[in-house]
């Protein structure tokens, strides 16, 4: 069983960088305002190493009575997208979390951007380098080598001040020039090595259309749009931390009083079973691998919607796994776990036949309907009951019945009494084949004193069946959704592709499929229990015709049994 196993007592852990804020505030840091952010580049979708990332920004304040900006990061033009943008927005919302009048782009900045990096070639701190990008990293060293300096290094102010102008009018090709800082090229940090702040770019930007040509890089534009913002916790992953002495040098540069941002790091999320990678992720969707962002397979947060997740076991699961420093691998059962006790509390159950054998009772009434009551969710006393067609003629589960059972067995078989959810005990007299010895059709009878599935003298059944009317019940298309990949570690393999790791078997249409009427009405992402058989929600796809529905996750944990743990 894996440290994160669902199947030990859940603890939640403790978050360290709230334990920080707590000394701060009592030490009477920023006045004991706690200001965050949630800085997306929208450059794709957000998956779920995103949303922990929001909870912990969003939930941060609102813990602290602090307020949160939603900054995107529209620095590089030639990747990002408003469809982007928009979806961002729509999953934030989403998760329960709201920006109120506090949405702000990096490219707000950009004029005051431009200004300040002027100001830093005017203070001899930054200057113009004609190489090209391949030249400059070949330049760096190694951390314990010192880089060798620009010959542009020290040209003259009003030279790099002519020429980050001539950039700005787009007179130079991409690549032909840049501006860097001039920091320290003998810096046992790499990042402080006269980094690259500005480039030129060609491509029009999402908001600012072709006004600019240059653009800043996410080190340079990041900290000091945190600096204008007022942001108290700039809140990142741990790859960031080796850039903070960076943000904190362009701060220093930039502040003209004793406020400042910090910056703090926390180890990413990485998932078993998934991967993490917006390229990785990007090429499953461009390749056709999966059907679009959104395939219920992708742990993007609008796929993981559409499987059926709620915001509430995201957000669960967010705080269970909590806020370390050390980067480690989450068993994604715990996620599963997570989205399973929230519908157990909260989705309606329901009976659905996904692989059906038509079931004759001959004893009962042609044509008549027997209204029987159904509990709608155990866990819930105030969730009421509701009506359940019983018919003559109904379906059960194929693999509730077998011909030749062994021993152990002990749903329907010949001769066999089993008991009907919510309705009668029925005994299995007679099997009907086809002309390929297929097994067609049951012939039973039940005993209509045990109504509502209770015996009336006290005999026992050792089995209890879920099934659907023949004649009142809803057509149903049901996709079975199982994990993305085979391998714990999809992209861990320094000599295999990610790719090669695609579980075959992650989706399974049943185009035959049968729910009890109560779901006619459902609307898309509405989730239900199917008795016996796992969570499922109405997909987007659905139409009137047929009702098509997710598996959100079995009852429980399968996998961990099917792989042999």
């Amino acid at each position: 069983m894996s440290e994160n196993s669902p199947e030990k007592e859940v603890v939640v852990k403790k978050n360290f960088i709230h334990q920080i804020i707590e000394e701060e505030i009592k030490a009477g840091k920023n006045g004991g305002m706690v200001h965050t952010r949630f800085p997306p580049e929208p450059n794709g979708y957000l998956h779920i190493g995103h949303a922990k990332s929001i909870c912990l920004n969003f939930g941060t304040a609102q813990k602290f009575n602090g307020i949160t900006n939603l900054r995107f990061d529209d620095t590089n033009p030639s990747k990002e997208d408003t469809e982007y943008v928009d979806s961002i927005m729509e999953d934030v919302r989403w998760l329960g979390f709201d920006w109120g009048d506090r949405l702000f782009y990096a490219s707000d900045y950009f004029q005051k951007l431009y200004d300040f990096a002027v100001r830093l070639i005017e203070e001899g701190k930054a200057y113009v380098d004609d190489q090209n990008a391949e030249t400059i990293s070949s330049q760096k060293g190694t951390p314990t080598r010192p880089g060798t300096e620009s010959p542009f290094r020290n040209r003259p102010v009003a030279e790099s001040l002519d020429l980050f102008q001539r950039m700005k009018a787009g007179e130079f090709n991409e690549g032909e020039r840049v501006l860097r800082a001039k920091i320290d090229m003998a810096s046992p940090n790499m990042h402080m090595r006269d980094p690259i702040i500005y480039r030129i770019m060609k491509t029009p930007h999402h908001r600012t259309g072709d006004k600019w040509s240059v653009y800043p890089m996410y080190d340079f534009a990041h900290g000091q749009c945190d600096y204008w913002e007022g942001i108290t916790h700039s809140v990142c992953t741990l790859e960031f931390e080796v850039h903070r002495p960076l943000y904190d040098w362009f701060i220093d540069q930039l502040k003209d009083s004793d406020y400042r941002p910090r910056q703090i790091e926390f180890a990413r999320l990485n998932l078993t079973y998934t991967v993490m990678s917006k390229r990785k992720l990007l090429q499953l969707v461009k390749e056709n691998y999966v059907n679009g962002w959104d395939d219920p397979r992708m742990p993007t947060i609008c796929g993981l919607r559409r499987r059926g997740y709620t915001s509430a076991s995201i957000r669960n699961f967010a705080e269970r796994i909590g806020v370390t420093k050390v980067d480690g691998v989450i068993d994604v059962a715990l996620l599963e776990h997570s989205v399973r006790e929230d519908l157990n509390k909260h989705a309606q159950r329901v009976m659905g036949v996904l692989n059906p054998l038509k079931v004759v009772i001959t004893n009962f009434p042609e044509g008549q309907v027997d209204e029987l009551d159904a509990v709608n969710n155990p866990e819930n006393p105030d969730a009421g009951t509701r009506k359940v067609p019983f018919t003559r003629e109904i379906y059960i589960e194929r693999d509730d019945f077998m011909e030749n059972p062994p021993r152990k067995f002990f749903r329907l078989s010949p001769g066999k009494e089993v008991r009907l959810r919510y309705a009668y005990f029925i005994t299995c007299n007679e099997v009907v084949k086809d002309e390929n010895g297929e097994v067609v059709e049951l012939r039973c009878t039940y005993d209509p004193a045990s109504r509502g599935g209770n015996s009336p003298d006290g005999r026992k059944v050792k089995a209890t069946l879920h099934w659907v009317s023949v004649t009142e019940n809803v057509k149903a298309e049901v996709r079975l959704y199982d994990r993305l990949f085979s391998d714990e570690e999809p992209d861990g393999h320094k000599d295999k592709d990610f790719l090669e790791f695609l579980n075959p078997d992650s989706l399974e249409v049943l185009d035959n499929c049968y729910v009890e009427p109560f779901v006619k009405d459902a609307k898309a992402l509405d989730s239900f229990q199917f008795e016996r058989l796992g969570y499922f929600n109405v997909d987007p796809d659905t139409s009137s015709d047929k009702l098509v529905f997710n598996r959100t996750a079995p009852l429980r944990d399968t996998w961990a049994k099917m792989q042999g743990k």
